[in-house]
């Protein structure tokens, strides 16, 4: 092996840099040529890459976001699109591909690896909801982002006896909102895997300002619906003044915490160090600590990763 390409697709998160630092560095301390892909897959169809070198990478950790961008392609999900991205792989005489993303990239990862090319992919979801790996990159880096956001609003929602409506990423697994909660003190917390009742929510309110506690941060994942929507109807039952908080792709950016820099580090060594060992096919992922290696087939038809109950019971109890 002696040319490799590196890219990242799908939405953005911090980490992404320190993942493509590594695979850079590591893959040069062996002997390897790295190419960057820009723009994701699409940047495959199109051929817009890059040789990259310790100066492409350098001064990159602090930052959010991906040095190399990134785009979704819906080209890349018709045989035609597939077969133009491994064909200019070929071209590039590229020997092994890797993929950092959700699973939107991972799905296309196993597509590639499945025309017989080399890949290995790593998983970079603020949402967590990828299977396989215990945390995924950026999902530090958003919670902090969150808490910090909702320990301000604590300190306006105690001066104004208010309930905020917080809305949070997760279209369809809400981990982010329930560690929020638990992190953050938050009240409530509301989610798509588990129904809830609007009634005993609004209750709830009614005896916290009966016991003098006259406001409340209630956490609210965007599949679960919207925040609005929630506010309104709460405001419409029990009167109580809300306010709604929408943080859409705030929670994406921002300098990486030291868990997402480090976590990224280990995820590029470990995927170059797979192609070496021609362990392709695959997904580096981390659990107890430990990198794990397994096969994308696996991953991508798995579904979403489902929250640990205990993070949910949790929530729950100290939501009292």
């Amino acid at each position: 092996m002696k040319r490799i390409a590196v890219l990242t697709s799908g939405g953005d998160c911090s980490g992404m840099n320190a993942t493509l630092r590594a695979v850079v560095r590591t893959g040069m301390a062996s002997g390897l040529e790295v190419i960057g892909i820009k723009k994701g897959f699409q940047g495959l169809i199109d051929r817009l890459y890059e040789t990259m070198t310790t100066r492409s990478v350098s001064n990159m950790l602090q930052r959010g976001g991906t040095v190399l961008q990134s785009a979704r392609c819906k080209e890349m999900r018709t045989e035609a699109g597939l077969r133009l991205a491994c064909d200019n792989l070929r071209g590039l005489g590229i020997d092994g591909l890797i993929v950092i993303g959700g699973d939107g990239s991972l799905n296309g990862a196993n597509a590639i690896h499945n025309q017989g090319i080399p890949v290995v992919g790593v998983p970079a979801s603020i949402d967590n909801d990828i299977p396989f790996t215990d945390v995924s990159l950026g999902v530090d880096t958003a919670l902090n982002n969150i808490i910090h956001v909702v320990d301000n609003l604590k300190d306006t929602a105690s001066s104004h006896d208010r309930a905020f409506v917080v809305e949070i990423m997760g279209r369809n697994c809400g981990y982010l909102a329930t560690v929020a909660t638990i992190a953050a003190g938050a009240e409530f917390c509301i989610i798509p895997e588990e129904p809830y009742d609007l009634d005993e929510l609004c209750e709830s309110l009614r005896r916290r300002y009966r016991e003098g506690r006259t406001n409340s941060i209630l956490m609210v994942a965007e599949g679960a619906g919207k925040a609005e929507d929630i506010a309104a109807k709460i405001k419409d039952r029990i009167g109580f003044e809300t306010r709604v908080i929408v943080l859409g792709h705030y929670q994406r950016g921002g300098s990486p915490s030291v868990y997402d820099r480090v976590l990224g580090a280990r995820f590029g060594q470990a995927a170059v160090n797979c192609l070496l060992n021609n362990e392709t096919g695959i997904m580096v992922g981390i659990q107890c600590s430990q990198i794990t290696k397994t096969d994308l087939q696996t991953v991508t038809s798995a579904g979403i990763r489902p929250i640990n109950p205990i993070y949910h019971d949790l929530a729950n109890q100290l939501s009292l």
